[in-house]
């Protein structure tokens, strides 16, 4: 019978995107709107996260340091591109497949997409009164997710997972809602707490989680959360550290 569980996961947010660098830009000008030609499926990493992600490889090419031998990315370019360049840096073998998985895309926004805060109150008021009185893990704007949605597709890919890689060493690569989504079932967290997890600290571009395989976690073993959103990779392999809070509508 195949083992329920990976050996490791990690679990990696996209490095620096030229998104994160436009939102910045739109935020110090008062902008409502994030000044980006792509849709954001196609918004690609910025230079400096492009140097995250290839020191990122660097750090688990070192000698001795366990290397994931499963490679599942959102199909978003900015994702696609991490884990690329991860894999170019020495980060797993040369000839990983890296797969695409749609059901790790970012959050989808909907009628906010491409929003800041300050567009949202200004152009779709009505939208942001609902997510104050709702709170962001149930508001679901038209045409976009609410947390919970994107909860429910994880449950699926984490099923996958459990399936096709029990005993591997799995890396996903995607977004800072689905790495706190992902925490959230795989901890059996309620609103609460992941929202609390969510204030205490914005997830960092090629923050790393590692979750460990423990056989004596209840009847058939668990995975235990080992290290969240983790930086030092790029502080050893002096990579500029990029952290922002996440803001409804806006592509993270």
């Amino acid at each position: 019978m195949t083992p329920r569980w990976p050996r490791r996961l990690w679990i990696v947010r996209h490095g620096e995107s030229a998104g994160n660098v436009a939102r910045r830009q739109a935020l110090a000008a008062g902008a409502t709107r994030i000044a980006l030609e792509q849709r954001d499926m196609d918004v690609p990493l910025s230079p400096l996260g492009r140097e995250q992600a290839r020191a990122l490889g660097r750090w688990f090419a070192r000698d001795g340091a366990a290397r994931p031998d499963v490679m599942l990315t959102s199909p978003y370019t900015r994702a696609c591109e991490t884990a690329r360049l991860f894999r170019e840096a020495g980060g797993c073998a040369a000839g990983e497949p890296i797969c695409p998985d749609e059901r790790l895309r970012e959050k989808e926004f909907g009628i906010l997409d491409g929003l800041t805060a300050e567009g949202i109150a200004a152009i779709a008021p009505e939208q942001a009164r609902l997510r104050h009185a709702l709170g962001k893990f149930y508001h679901r704007p038209p045409g976009g997710e609410s947390w919970c949605d994107v909860i429910l597709r994880l449950r699926s890919l984490l099923d996958t997972v459990s399936l096709h890689h029990g005993e591997r060493d799995v890396m996903i690569v995607a977004h800072q809602v689905v790495v706190l989504c992902l925490r959230y079932i795989l901890e059996n967290l309620d609103e609460e707490r992941i929202l609390a997890i969510d204030r205490e600290a914005p997830v960092a571009n090629c923050g790393v989680s590692e979750y460990i395989f423990d056989p004596l976690a209840g009847r058939d073993g668990a995975l235990r959360l080992a290290h969240f959103n983790v930086t030092a990779p790029l502080v050893e392999e002096q990579a500029a550290v990029t952290v922002e809070p996440a803001r409804t509508g806006e592509p993270r």
